[in-house]
């Protein structure tokens, strides 16, 4: 079978390996559709060469779990593998997986595993956001733009901090700068450098801050930032510690949403699994507008945009 793996030069290529056995407790998924993540690109430039990134897939159970877990044989599903989903052929704990509803594409139950669930569970950390306002950084990104739209579902009203001119789902407002904004009851942040401490700047007493990345360097902020802005919570959230237990639920939440239209589900551009050097070079030059999706070419896939 065609996997991705990382190369002696930190990219990727594609490789002929032999399918992957998997456990009493994992299911065979022959992948229709994944999408790239950019905590992936950080792992290519860290990993041994020979090791095979990917997370996020949608596909078809070839062969259920043999201990009765999970969907069966057949079953159009999405999950989130610990690593190797740019491959034909993927395994996935059947505890990580959730049937796709016939109204949801595969390149947009691609996009939700790990964005997705990011989004649900640094919204939820952020407690009951009826009536509050919440600031969104990195707004049109993949996790940002299913933030903005969980939390405004949530009942909060949202700002998005972005310097594209998208129409972004789920923003009552959309700010470029953040000099003299707010002040906010909540905030999500997962650029961290600079921009943290600029949100630090527009919460009030009080407020409630989730930090899930760090995409522009190390933070200053000292004790003395928190002056006008006492008792302001922060809490970190990492994807791998995250309790995925809840995988097959959280799941089940947002495909149920999509297939309704409640969440939007933004699809920048698509590429081919053999194209996917290319595709992990279009993320890495950053300026995308939504998920970038893997499709596998020997199955019936969305459209391809290169624009």
């Amino acid at each position: 079978m065609l996997s991705v793996h990382v190369t002696a030069q930190k990219s990727v290529a594609i490789v002929e390996v032999p399918p992957p056995v998997p456990a009493p407790g994992e299911a065979l998924i022959a992948l229709k559709a994944s999408s790239v993540n950019r905590g992936e690109l950080a792992l290519i430039g860290m990993r041994d060469p020979g090791w095979a990134p990917g997370q996020d897939v949608a596909g078809v159970v070839v062969a259920a779990a043999a201990d009765g877990s999970g969907p069966a044989e057949g079953s159009r599903v999405v999950g989130l593998a610990e690593q190797g989903a740019w491959s034909e052929l993927v395994v996935v704990k059947a505890s990580r997986l959730a049937v796709i509803p016939e109204t949801v594409s595969d390149a947009q139950a691609a996009a939700l595993p790990m964005a997705g669930l990011t989004a649900l569970r640094t919204v939820r950390l952020l407690g009951s956001l009826l009536g509050r306002e919440v600031l969104v950084t990195g707004a049109s990104g993949g996790v940002g733009r299913f933030q903005m739209q969980l939390a405004a579902l949530s009942g909060a009203r949202v700002t998005a901090f972005t310097r594209t001119e998208d129409e972004l789902s789920g923003a009552y407002a959309v700010v470029a700068d953040l000099d003299g904004a707010g002040p906010y009851d909540a905030a999500l942040d997962g650029i961290g450098g600079t921009i943290l401490a600029d949100t630090l700047q527009t919460l009030r007493p009080g407020a409630d801050l989730v930090w899930f990345g760090s995409t522009s360097g190390p933070t200053p902020l000292s004790i003395y930032d928190f002056i006008g802005h006492e008792g302001v919570t922060v809490r970190t959230y990492f994807s791998y510690a995250a309790d995925n237990s809840r995988d097959t639920r959280d799941l089940d939440t947002l495909l149920g949403l999509a297939a309704t239209g409640a969440l939007s589900v933004d699809i920048s551009h698509c590429w081919p699994l053999t194209e996917t050097a290319q595709a992990v070079t279009q993320l890495d030059n950053g300026g995308t507008r939504g998920k970038i999706i893997l499709t596998n070419e020997n199955t019936d896939q969305p459209e391809r945009n290169h624009s």
